[in-house]
């Protein structure tokens, strides 16, 4: 089974264009820091800080294009440190998910749902899942080899698209509880 990249995905942010302008000012738009892997997604410029009831994360990324909702990503080690009470969901799936307030420089949201600890995940194009032999929202078992702390994560979903490169994504605690490095690849092995 041939490998693919996994990256980690740090704290970010994901806003509408409504609320982009509130935290940013009337006629704000993002500004394009870096390409990331999926096409069309960027890092921004712009930074926002994420409160919850016990603390606050300053300077969190906020991710490109604007959104049709304001969606924040955590790992559930920033959620349980600044006391939001976040479910691990799939990217979209918001309902009945954690609450917030966001701080830019002209401005603060309050948001009512929309903080998730990101499931773990493979993008990929319908090619890439004939190649492995799986369908969009199989569930699978990622081998990610590390000189000290490899593991199988379980319980990933993988996501077909044609819009999508192929990669996986995990969350800081992951990629932490692994090793992983800076050119970290995986296999999908049988499941558990």
């Amino acid at each position: 089974m041939p490998n693919f990249i996994v990256e980690t995905s740090a704290r970010h942010v994901h806003v509408t264009q409504d609320d982009l302008e509130i935290l940013f000012g009337k006629g704000a738009t993002l500004t394009h820091k870096k390409d990331l892997s999926q096409p069309g997604q960027f890092a921004c410029e712009e930074r926002v800080t994420v409160v919850g009831p016990k603390k606050e994360l300053p300077n969190v990324s906020i991710l490109g294009p604007v959104r049709p909702e304001t969606q924040v990503e955590l790992s559930a080690t920033d959620a349980r440190s600044i006391g939001i009470a976040a479910p691990v969901r799939e990217s979209g799936d918001l309902n009945g998910s954690g609450a917030c307030k966001i701080v830019g420089p002209c401005g603060e949201v309050e948001i009512s749902q929309g903080v998730i600890i990101a499931k773990r995940h493979i993008h990929m194009t319908p090619a890439d899942a004939e190649t492995f032999g799986v369908k969009d929202k199989d569930i699978v078992c990622v081998k990610i080899k590390t000189a000290e702390r490899s593991a199988i994560l379980c319980d990933t979903v993988v996501r077909v698209s044609e819009k999508y490169a192929l990669a996986m994504h995990i969350d800081t605690d992951e990629s932490n509880a692994v090793g992983a490095g800076r050119d970290q690849t995986g296999e999908i092995v049988s499941c558990c």
